[in-house]
């Protein structure tokens, strides 16, 4: 029997047969054919961040740490190929080195890369998609031991779906970004009311150039956080002289670093439908949690796009984050409030906690049957389809 494996909040524990970390695509390649021919699964694991099973298995889990680390500027100068084991806040550095930058980042950068695009993690801006929208290409192996590339070049009608895949096409090895120049940001943050939040809350989202809210059960109060470039910050902002101000690179001032543990539910909401959402989150949440519930929740943005698989496809999306201390129970809030979510067309987030499989994700994404008909194309002996994600991706 292996050794146990769990995941970063520690909800998430089982113990797989093998673990093991390919030094290259060859050695990936024979861990494919090895599968095919035993019958057994493979899944692909970044650093255990998500709280989701998605990379749950009694079988093989495969870590892309063993690959090499590498940044390969193209001729294009906003051009970059990195490794998929990267995590992001090495990355950062790295593409920083260059003089290099992403457009925009999630909340924490523990994640590898590849991770993080294969699950749709996101930041906040109404100008800026999840972190998938900035890759430009991918480079994977099958559930058939090909080695494919998808780029503007090859292969580029299968761009909007390995851009978020859940592992579930293959495992990458490669990826290429599009990003820009590097670029400073001044970070800021009030204490104010949930009342003036969110009367204001359009006009916080159109003039910075990110901005989200964080809510406070147990005194209703908010946290309003803003970033914007250091020598272009907006008239209006909240009243009071702000509780926090930071300045520095994007990559180290967009993450924040997380000393507490937590396990977290995330619905992506049509952004027309936000208000009424979050009022009746936040009924159930004063009227049945208050007691029970020890950390706040969450409001971003994330911009329109055509990714297959993502949250955001179609439409311009709010998100509302539950989150919880790992230490305490959460079952029975997250039940309750992803009966809201629901009801407002809400899509969960893929690497979070939420209860539902393919027969109700199928009516959330319109892609949906393009992207099953893709999946048993490039893996049609099922190398990477476990069962937890085939309760995810199979109608049965």
């Amino acid at each position: 029997m292996g050794r146990q494996w769990r995941n970063w909040s520690g909800s998430l524990r089982f113990t797989p047969r093998e673990q093991v970390a390919p030094a290259d695509e060859d050695a990936l390649r024979a861990l494919v054919d090895r599968a095919r021919r035993t019958s057994t699964k493979l899944r692909p694991v970044g650093a255990g961040h998500s709280s989701s099973a998605l990379v749950r298995t009694d079988d093989v889990l495969v870590s892309l740490t063993g690959l090499e680390r590498s940044v390969r500027r193209h001729e294009d100068p906003y051009l970059a190929t990195v490794s998929a084991g990267e995590p992001l806040g090495e990355l950062g550095e790295a593409l920083y080195e260059a003089g290099l930058a992403m457009d925009n980042l999630g909340d924490v950068d523990v994640q590898t890369i590849a991770g993080a695009t294969a699950t749709g993690t996101h930041g906040t801006g109404l100008r800026f998609g999840n972190l998938s929208t900035q890759v430009a290409g991918v480079r994977l192996v099958t559930g058939t031991g090909e080695v494919l590339d998808v780029c503007a070049e090859r292969n580029a009608s299968l761009l909007p779906a390995v851009r978020l895949s859940l592992g579930a096409l293959g495992v990458v090895t490669r990826m290429t970004l599009r990003l820009g120049p590097t670029y400073h940001l001044r970070r800021r943050s009030w204490c104010s009311s949930i009342a003036w939040t969110l009367e204001h809350l359009h006009q916080l989202q159109r003039q910075n150039r990110n901005m989200d809210f964080y809510w406070y059960p147990r005194t209703d109060t908010t946290q309003i956080r803003t970033l914007n470039l250091r020598d272009d910050e907006p008239a209006f902002t909240p009243a009071g002289e702000p509780r926090t101000t930071e300045t520095g690179p994007s990559h180290r001032t967009i993450p924040r670093h997380r000393e507490l543990r937590f396990d977290e539910i995330e619905y992506a909401i049509p952004s027309e439908a936000f208000h009424a959402c979050f009022a009746e989150i936040r009924r159930r949440v004063l009227n049945r949690h208050r007691t029970g519930v020890a950390w706040r929740i969450l409001v971003r943005t994330v911009a329109e796009d055509d990714i297959w698989l993502s949250t955001a496809y179609g439409r311009a999306t709010t998100t509302i984050a539950c989150i919880q201390n790992n230490s305490l129970p959460h079952r029975e809030y997250f039940d309750d409030v992803e009966a809201v979510f629901r009801q407002h067309d809400g899509r969960p987030h893929w690497g979070k906690k939420h209860s539902l499989t393919a027969r109700e994700l199928r009516g959330l994404y319109p892609q949906w049957q393009r992207f099953a008909d893709l999946r048993s194309r490039l893996d049609p002996d099922d190398v990477f389809l476990t069962p937890d994600l085939a309760r995810l991706l199979r109608d049965e």
